[in-house]
């Protein structure tokens, strides 16, 4: 099921080798079928709001979107154990669960990360991956309201999971949260938040001799592509 695996890169931070994959993403969608017609053309248009954009623009969308607050996070477990020790355990049993079926991560993220969770449901049958994205469609149809909420064009990788899968059972309830929730928290906290994180990473002695200069002064970033970790840090810095 490789429309999975598109969404997958659809939801990642932004690399210019995704750009130049753009035309074979489409072909994916289109000839595998895999999602309903409404939901197809809307992730066809998300593919097509990337052609001829500008890289370091993308990335510092994604970042503004994902990055910065935990409404939006891509993690499941932050949606559904926040900072309690069962988030622990949950991502044992997924690392747990994704060696049972041969799935090794070949990426730094935490393994509840919904684009590697995708990206591990695109090598499974179609019937245990509907099943587990069944498992997680209260969180996935959360960020898709928050999303639709905010407009964005990210709502339609969501919507398709949903057309794919199934709805949730308490969907009106988790549309009524996202409309009716105040703001994200740690998003209008930001400044504290960041002044909290900046003692803490001083106090772990001179962590700038490890790091580029730019990074230390908390420059805007010029190389073409910059990793996603970094530019987090760098942008979080600006607020």
């Amino acid at each position: 099921m490789q429309t999975l695996k598109v969404l997958s890169l659809l939801l990642s931070y932004p690399e210019a080798e995704m750009l130049e994959a753009l035309d074979e993403m489409a072909a994916v969608v289109e000839q595998e079928n895999l999602l309903l017609e409404d939901h197809k053309k809307s992730v066809l248009a998300l593919i097509d709001s990337y052609r001829g954009a500008d890289l370091m623009d993308s990335q510092e969308d994604y970042v503004a979107l994902f990055d910065r607050g935990r409404f939006l996070s891509l993690h499941i477990f932050e949606h559904v154990h926040g900072e309690s020790r069962d988030r622990g355990q949950a991502m044992v049993n997924l690392l747990q669960m994704y060696e049972a079926h041969g799935f090794e991560m070949s990426t730094h993220e935490l393994p509840d990360y919904i684009p590697l969770f995708l990206e591990f449901l695109s090598q499974q049958e179609q019937a245990e991956a509907v099943q587990l994205l069944q498992d997680a469609m209260p969180v996935l149809s959360l960020l898709g309201a928050r999303l639709t909420e905010r407009g964005s064009e990210f709502r339609a990788i969501f919507d398709a999971l949903a057309g794919f899968a199934g709805e949730p059972e308490a969907l009106e309830e988790i549309r009524l949260q996202a409309a009716t929730e105040g703001e994200d928290e740690t998003v209008v906290n930001m400044d504290e938040i960041w002044e909290e994180e900046v003692v803490s990473f001083m106090g772990a002695g001179d962590a700038c001799k490890s790091q580029s200069a730019a990074v230390c002064r908390g420059d805007r970033p010029v190389a073409p592509t910059v990793p996603r970790d970094q530019f987090v840090k760098l942008q979080n810095r600006s607020l």
